[in-house]
């Protein structure tokens, strides 16, 4: 009724106060004009809104706003003011209509004027208020459901199985005892066992989790149902509950099926932190959620599976057994993963014969499926932008370099000294690099402008790492040092280049002595906040856990760290100063470097000494005991 009604009341509304119908609207000169020199059939005059319409016996022509003269029919309609009642009075009376004499309407009355206006409003306020209260009961299909295409089973079969996920085969195997109980639940039930009732998978962003339960639904050839947490949260109190009892409604007629939230600590962040503490919008979908999760029974074959980058802030009664009691890690994916991932996206693309996956690989750690997938259609767009019918190794070179520094900035021209600057600035980082002991290998340096930066020196791991010792932290500390100390050395007037350098520094330095124990002065202890706890600002600012005199001492320990690596730095630029220059002279020559050829300059590179062993404490001596060496372990 109401999409009847409303566009009703809108038509009428139009025709009473603006249409005036099929009558051509005349200015009042062009209306008298016709009046007095056509013959007239028919005069109406309307009081009050000082309206005339005239009915001619013929078509007629009037003057427009340019002189010209246009075509306006037999029926036009002008107004007047009270000035010219008179000269419209005397113009009807002449014209002496075929029909008699014409009626004067006489004017409508106040009230009838006043309720013709207020009519209109009254129905579009009380359709309003009629709509209102279904919307907040989810009653009429908009607000309160499930967008639709979200949960269209029609529409929502994945195509996407185990085959088309790389470089997560923990992931898949623990998700392949979901896609089975899809497929032959009672195999399970004869056991007695129960599958998980929800699965969370957590991990950076673009490491495939999305990807992950699409491809639990296609192998198992079930319904698929996506939603994204935000897509709970609106602006009428209860849509955010009504939407989530809508879509486990739909699952749950479809079994077998898939439930997918995306992001779901959009709506599943701990309660009572939040503004307006248990009552706002976003609680009120959680405990819904909640809710609905503990309804699930060992016939509903309905599981539900969440993806999020912050699994710390869920609520913990989220996480219990019961509701998402399986919690899968979906991390970068290692060696052997990235290769497999750069084998799926290098599919259907030309490849030029001799490059080798696994070697780009090893370039690439850390990064993620999606920036691999990033990378190789970067490459794609290279080659293609340049005619060529192959994607070469160039090609892939400079989409890395892409990805982890951004396009390079050609109209970005340096004068000289700041060329010169840049070049003893990089060579800094890549000579510390070189003569340091626990530092990865420097495979590029150049001083082309890429992205926010006037060059970049590229450190490439050879092989995957999980963690890292005090002595990598401290040459992470030197190496970040390098551009800054070397600037000092050379110039003896540092820039503004070495500001990110030294953010690093800091943040590494004041990591080691707040959350990794790696100062004598302070302990083994952290004193950062807790990231689960969001009672303390989830890791966000100092915390209350210490007191002042201890934040001195932690602002000591960091100077003190970011001066020893500043001096040891130093030292390292002073003896081998002369591979600095030749360096910095190959740099403003050709202006990058790749790896052989900075393995050939490093070559007389004098080395760091070795730090000694750290002790935990000062007054406690340690005996230094090796480790023992175990049969077919190197030592």
């Amino acid at each position: 009724m109401p999409w009847i009604v409303v566009p009703l009341v809108a038509l009428a509304t139009y025709f009473m106060f603006f249409s005036q119908g099929e009558y051509k609207p005349v200015s009042t000169s062009e209306g008298l004009s016709i009046i007095q020199e056509h013959d007239v059939e028919r005069v109406v005059v309307t009081e009050g809104a000082q309206t005339v319409r005239v009915d001619l016996k013929s078509e007629v022509q009037a003057m427009d706003e340019e002189g010209k003269k246009q075509d306006v029919g037999d029926k036009i309609v002008f107004q007047y003011i009270y000035a010219q009642a008179d000269d419209v009075i005397a113009a009807v009376e002449g014209a002496d209509p075929e029909f008699g004499y014409d009626s004067y309407v006489p004017q409508e009355s106040f009230w009838t004027t006043v309720l013709a206006m207020l009519i209109p409003f009254l129905l579009i306020i009380g359709i309003f208020f009629f709509i209102l209260p279904k919307i907040q009961q989810g009653g009429m299909g908009g607000f309160g459901k499930v967008r639709a295409g979200k949960a269209d089973i029609d529409k929502e079969m994945p195509d996407v199985t185990f085959a088309d996920v790389a470089g997560a085969d923990e992931a898949v195997e623990e998700l392949g005892e979901v896609k089975e109980f899809l497929e032959n639940p009672e195999k399970f039930q004869g056991m007695g066992a129960k599958i998980p009732k929800g699965v969370l998978l957590y991990g950076p962003p673009g490491t495939g989790k999305t990807l992950l339960a699409k491809a639990v639904a296609g192998e198992a050839q079930v319904p698929f149902f996506s939603i994204s947490g935000s897509e709970f949260v609106e602006m009428f109190v209860g849509v955010g509950a009504s939407r989530v009892r809508d879509l486990f409604s739909k699952a749950k007629q479809s079994s077998p099926a898939i439930i997918f939230v995306d992001e779901i600590d959009a709506v599943g962040r701990s309660r009572g932190v939040g503004i307006g503490g248990g009552n706002d919008e976003r609680e009120q979908t959680l405990n819904q959620l909640l809710v609905e999760m503990d309804g699930f029974d060992a016939t509903t074959n309905v599981i539900l599976i969440a993806a999020t980058n912050r699994p710390d802030v869920l609520d913990q009664a989220l996480l219990r057994p019961g509701r998402f009691d399986r919690q899968i890690a979906v991390d970068a994916p290692d060696l052997p993963g990235r290769t497999k991932i750069l084998e799926v996206h290098a599919e259907g693309k030309p490849i030029q014969a001799g490059v080798e996956l696994e070697s780009l690989a090893r370039r690439t750690p850390g990064f993620t499926g999606a920036d691999l997938a990033n990378l190789m259609n970067e490459a794609a767009l290279l080659a293609a932008r340049q005619g060529q019918k192959d994607i070469t190794l160039d090609d892939l070179d400079e989409a890395i370099d892409r990805v982890i520094a951004g396009p390079q900035r050609r109209t970005r021209v340096m004068n000289p000294n700041e060329k010169r600057m840049t070049a003893y600035h990089e060579g800094g980082h890549a000579l510390a690099a070189a003569a340091l002991h626990h530092t990865d290998p420097v495979t590029k340096v150049t001083i082309l402008p890429r992205g926010r930066a006037l060059g970049y020196t590229m450190v490439m791991p050879t092989e995957d790492r999980y963690s890292t010792s005090r002595n990598e932290l401290l040459d992470q500390l030197v190496y970040a040092l390098g551009g800054r100390v070397a600037e000092e050395l050379v110039f003896h007037d540092p820039t503004t280049g070495a500001s990110n350098d030294i953010q690093k520094a800091t943040s590494i330095a004041r990591k080691m002595v707040t959350e990794y124990g790696m100062s004598s002065r302070v302990g083994a202890v952290r004193l950062t906040a807790d990231d689960s706890d969001p009672m303390t600002g989830g890791g966000g600012g100092r915390g209350a856990e210490y007191s002042d005199r201890m934040a001195h001492i932690v602002d000591q320990e960091v100077r003190a760290l970011i001066d020893a690596a500043h001096d040891e730095c130093w030292q390292l630029m002073i003896e081998n100063r002369h591979i600095l220059d030749e360096l910095a002279g190959r740099l403003l020559e050709k202006e990058t470097l790749l790896e052989k050829e900075l393995a050939e300059i490093f070559e007389p590179v004098k080395k760091a000494p070795e730090r000694s062993l750290w002790l935990s404490s000062d007054e406690r001596p340690v005996t230094h005991i090796p480790p023992i060496d175990f049969p077919g372990e190197q030592s």
